[in-house]
């Protein structure tokens, strides 16, 4: 399979550009008497807008657009930094500045919001980036559009795990609406997000929750080039979002729902027609804090594993004060040798089947009659099942209970997470390693591993236990 270099790829992103800016100013170019991309002097211009991620203030960056418009008067550039923003949003690249309760409530959704002249200014508010106009303009770029039935038309299709569009999750969806099927120029969306302090600081009081896309129909060598990820929303405020993020989604599933049940009519250049494009969501993936922000288990407490659900094991330690959950020989083999391994683990044998999985479908029909209550000032009393604390929104998408993954565990945390506890149990780090006295205590309390039990040790002062 033929990968393209890094220079190919660059030179076809900025064809793509000028497309765009030739497809959303024709008219206006032609009025004036210019076309814009005719020379190389408007090619300079494209990257000028580049200017403002390099941290210029607004006056500076109208200064110098008005040096370059007498410099050179047969291009269309905009007169000031404002006028540029202009173009930006007519490019369908804008977005929607919503009002948010500071209490995670409600958002202000309304498209006929007073004037701010005389508004008090919002404690809280949400960027809505909508999705639709950025997916249609995938479309308007030829090469873009032809990338993106990549998957149905030239994926080596041999059985192997190479794609999203090889696994189970996107073959459940074709076989859950095969008019959706049909049309491989239908898009597959993938979400993330995760919670960051702006300004490299962790000592301030402020979280940044970006909600990120990706668009699995394109190549696996292109489909998660950051270039290809889109900011859906923007959640920014003194704490982060918890279990009320479900509030500040809202836009974004109306998108969602919307894409799925009638589509948007969009233009494809690569084909010169008219489809009506329809997209869906296939699963999440994020850590196991944010993981529990939009799935709605509460990954805390006894019952934390969202796999095992109320059939979790679990294990309060005396001295380490922590919850253990240490009974994984229960989803090995009936026959494997480590079940009947007691010396090497909790001291007994495991021959327990592995807890039943709860299916979408059961999780739908077990929270579809509960109330969520958003809002931290609302009352805090749990009325849900098991370890539920919320029904997600995501239900609220016609095809999510049927799908078969719907959220998933990313791997740099998994790895850098045990990573490091491995590596600083065995530098011994001070504060830092898993092996530390309490720990030695519980082992004794379990009466398991007797050869790492504290020892007793006479100092000729007093006797105390330390590690052996």
């Amino acid at each position: 399979m033929a990968v393209d270099d890094d220079t190919d790829d660059e030179e076809g992103a900025r064809d793509d550009i000028e497309g765009l800016l030739n497809d959303a100013f024709e008219d206006v170019s032609h009025d004036e008497g210019v076309t814009v991309g005719q020379n190389e002097e408007a090619k300079k211009f494209y990257n000028l807008i580049d200017g403002c991620l390099h941290g210029w203030s607004n006056a500076s960056f109208t200064s110098l657009l008005e040096l370059l418009k007498e410099a050179m008067p047969d291009i269309n550039i905009p007169s000031s930094f404002h006028k540029t923003k202009a173009m930006i949003r007519d490019l369908g690249l804008d977005y929607k500045k919503i009002d948010a309760c500071p209490n995670d409530c409600l958002i202000d959704n309304s498209e006929n919001q007073p004037d701010k002249k005389g508004r008090p200014i919002p404690a809280k508010t949400l960027r809505n980036f909508p999705i639709i106009p950025r997916l249609q303009r995938l479309f308007m770029c030829s090469k873009t559009a032809a990338s993106l039935r990549w998957h149905d038309e030239e994926r080596i299709k041999d059985g192997t795990l190479k794609h999203p569009a090889d696994g189970l999750a996107w073959n459940n969806l074709d076989e859950m609406d095969e008019e959706f099927a049909k049309e491989s120029r239908n898009i597959r969306l993938g979400l993330s997000s995760d919670g960051f302090n702006p300004f490299c600081s962790m000592n301030i009081s402020w979280s940044t929750w970006p909600v990120m896309l990706m668009v699995y129909n394109l190549p696996l060598w292109t489909c998660m080039k950051p270039k290809y990820c889109m900011l859906s929303l923007l959640i920014s405020g003194p704490q982060s979002p918890g279990k009320y993020i479900d509030v500040y989604l809202q836009p974004l599933i109306e998108d969602l729902k919307l894409l799925w049940e009638k589509g948007v009519e969009t233009y494809d250049a690569s084909k010169n027609e008219t489809f009506q494009m329809q997209a869906a969501l296939l699963w999440t993936i994020n850590d196991f804090p944010a993981y529990s922000m939009l799935f709605g288990w509460s990954t805390k407490g006894k019952l934390a594993c969202p796999c095992c659900n109320k059939n979790t094991s679990s294990l309060q330690l005396k001295h380490s004060r922590k919850i253990v959950y240490m009974d994984h020989r229960v989803f090995l083999p009936m026959d494997h040798p480590w079940r009947t391994n007691t010396r090497s683990f909790n001291g007994k044998q495991e021959l327990r089947p592995p807890p039943p999985v709860i299916e979408g479908p059961e999780i739908f029909e077990m929270l579809q009659n509960a109330e969520n209550v958003f809002g931290k000032k609302q009352s805090t009393s749990n009325s849900f099942p098991w370890n539920w604390k919320k029904r997600s929104i995501f239900f609220e998408l016609p095809y999510w209970h049927k799908n078969p993954l719907r959220h998933n565990l990313d791997v740099m945390h998994i790895e850098k997470n045990i990573l490091d506890s491995v590596f600083r149990t065995l530098l011994d780090i001070p504060g830092k390693t898993k092996d530390h006295l309490n720990a030695r205590y519980d082992l004794k309390d379990l009466d398991i591993w007797k050869n790492l039990q504290p020892k007793e040790v006479n100092n000729g002062k007093k006797t105390k236990l330390v590690k052996a």
